[in-house]
């Protein structure tokens, strides 16, 4: 009687294993919550062009139009899911990058350089006060990519 009941306890457990694994992504070598921001899967990147704005604006040194700011907040504050906030920002910055021919160390616009925009960007969810995750604990509301050279 008990090896029926360890047989159906090791099934059991089995199943909700199984299930736990499929739903959090646990055979993707990208699981976790911000694997539901991989355009793969679906998720439609955010062009935050408010945002691009805001940016490429701020870089150069130039006053940001408050018509400007309020959109790109809003942009940012639209995306559902706060894990995929700065992977958009970041998509959001390659593109300029793209659109621009930028290398690494070049200026991407007269009097901004890559590493400046790349900084301002990923400030852009402190500046409009919209939460992202911060798995370090420190408090910080920066994208986490700013600390690395091929964002």
């Amino acid at each position: 009687m008990w090896m029926k009941t360890v047989f159906w306890g090791l099934l059991l457990f089995m199943l909700v294993a199984t299930t736990m694994a499929v739903e959090y992504g646990a055979r993707s070598h990208n699981s976790g919550p911000w694997s539901w921001c991989d355009p793969a899967t679906g998720y439609k990147v955010s062009a935050l062009t408010g945002c691009r704005a805001m940016v490429k604006l701020q870089c150069v040194g130039s006053q940001v139009p408050e018509a400007v700011l309020r959109d790109c907040c809003q942009q940012l504050a639209d995306i559902n899911n706060e894990w995929c906030r700065c992977g958009d920002l970041s998509s959001m910055l390659r593109s300029v990058y793209q659109e621009l021919g930028v290398r690494e160390g070049k200026e991407v616009l007269p009097g901004c350089r890559k590493e400046v925009m790349k900084l301002t960007a990923a400030s852009v969810p402190e500046a409009c006060k919209v939460p992202i995750p911060n798995p370090s604990g420190d408090g910080a509301g920066v994208c986490y990519w700013a600390a690395y050279p091929d964002v």
